[in-house]
């Protein structure tokens, strides 16, 4: 199918082929064509440009099977979510009033609540109820601009519910025209009726498995929750499974998670609110992405992590939303830009590319998607006039979509 777009107001988020991720200075940097074309053939980005300038090939109407006037509005690239548990069954809403009454994120753990309260809720809930759900998740995150989206297990906490939510993933790529990739989170929390260390070997068993369904691995490592000792351990066999290293790190405390991750090559290193010098010494030249999930730092009422230092120290950040039903009930990604900016002190270019090209390489796919790039997915937002680039988080809950597109087509 080949589709024109004309009438683009500014095209925005150009990137040349090759690059992947943006780092120090170029966080600040946004490739932009104001008043322009851009054409897509079989959902991928063929080639743009600026009206007049060599516009001759896309203006012979016949080329185009669907033209879309874009009235003069803004054309972006997708946002791409790197970090969701939107496969999880039920509410918690009760624990938002334990939450409101002062209870902590771990005081409620240690009652019962959180993760082991949602692995309860799913364990009672079947596959096909589970994926309605979920999907119902995905949609909403579609239609608030979301083109690519990573999802964890981790509320099953026992190899049946694990896998049970693994397969519903796997439901959810085949039914979806969004991109998805699936990481296993089964050291979690430790499951009920496991010593931690049953657990944590229970966990290393499951890799084969959920390998078969899985991109990458991940673990909590966090105090409370899982050691340096027991992440060696689960990502050391996930990355004999072939599954790659994302890690949970240094949410709740300085928890050596950062350190770990780059020594096992992981992806992305997730949360950081309590992070500094090492934390950046560590990540200084290695593949690893430090992610910031600012829309779990608003509900829990923590600080949040110092990505204005990692920049300055010549590094890249990504944004993400970290959609779950304890600490961060939402997936809405321009809540989480805005969040960037108005929270963080992040530009609003800065936390543009964090939502976009860099958290799409913190979830393995800024090949294919993350920018306007020829050969790239066309997943695509079309903004109403008047819009920009700072006014979309400045103005962060007037409505801007127009249209969402993925792979090209209105979804």
């Amino acid at each position: 199918m080949r589709r024109l777009f004309t009438h683009i107001g500014t095209l925005a988020g150009i990137v040349p082929a090759g690059v992947l991720r943006k780092e120090g200075p170029a966080m600040d940097e946004v490739g932009t064509i104001d008043n322009a074309w851009l054409r897509v053939e079989d959902g991928r980005i063929l080639d743009y440009g600026r009206d007049g300038a060599g516009a001759s090939d896309y203006m012979t109407r016949d080329w185009a099977e669907e033209v879309i006037d874009c009235g003069g509005g803004l054309l972006m690239p997708a946002f791409c979510d790197s970090h969701t548990h939107i496969v999880y069954a039920g509410c918690r809403d009760g624990e938002f009033l334990d939450k409101i009454r002062g209870l902590s994120y771990e005081e409620i753990a240690a009652r019962g609540g959180g993760i082991l309260n949602s692995a309860d809720l799913l364990h009672q809930t079947s596959e096909d109820e589970l994926f309605r759900q979920s999907m119902a998740r995905v949609d909403e995150m579609i239609a608030q601009g979301t083109g690519a989206i990573e999802i964890k297990s981790g509320y099953g906490l026992n190899p049946v519910d694990e896998l049970k939510m693994l397969r519903v993933i796997d439901r959810i790529k085949a039914a979806s025209p969004a991109l998805i990739r699936t990481t296993f989170l089964g050291a979690h929390a430790v499951g009920r009726g496991y010593t931690h260390e049953d657990y944590v070997e229970t966990v290393c068993r499951m890799m084969p498995d959920a390998a078969r369904y899985a991109d990458f691995v991940d673990i909590f490592c966090e105090e409370g929750f899982f050691t340096v000792s027991d992440a060696e351990k689960v990502l050391g066999a996930g990355l004999r499974a072939g599954l790659r290293p994302k890690i949970h790190a240094n949410q709740l405390a300085v928890s050596g998670g950062v350190q770990v991750g780059v020594k096992y090559g992981a992806l992305s290193v997730d949360h950081l609110e309590h992070s500094g010098a090492a934390e950046i010494e560590a990540l200084r030249g290695s593949v690893t992405m430090p992610t910031f999930l600012p829309g779990s730092a608003f509900f829990l009422r923590i600080p949040d992590g110092p990505a204005r230092d990692y920049i300055a120290a010549g590094l890249g950040v990504a944004l993400a939303s970290d959609y779950n039903p304890g600490s961060s009930p939402a997936g809405d990604m321009r809540w989480i830009w805005a969040l960037g900016c108005i929270r963080m002190r992040l530009t609003p270019a800065q936390a543009f590319n964090a939502v976009t090209l860099n958290s799409a390489y913190a979830m393995g796919v800024s090949d294919q998607c993350g920018s306007i790039t020829p050969g790239k997915r066309a997943d695509l937002i079309l903004t109403r006039p008047g819009w920009n680039l700072t006014k979309i988080p400045y103005l962060h809950h007037s409505p801007f979509i127009q249209q969402v597109y993925l792979q090209g087509k209105a979804v």
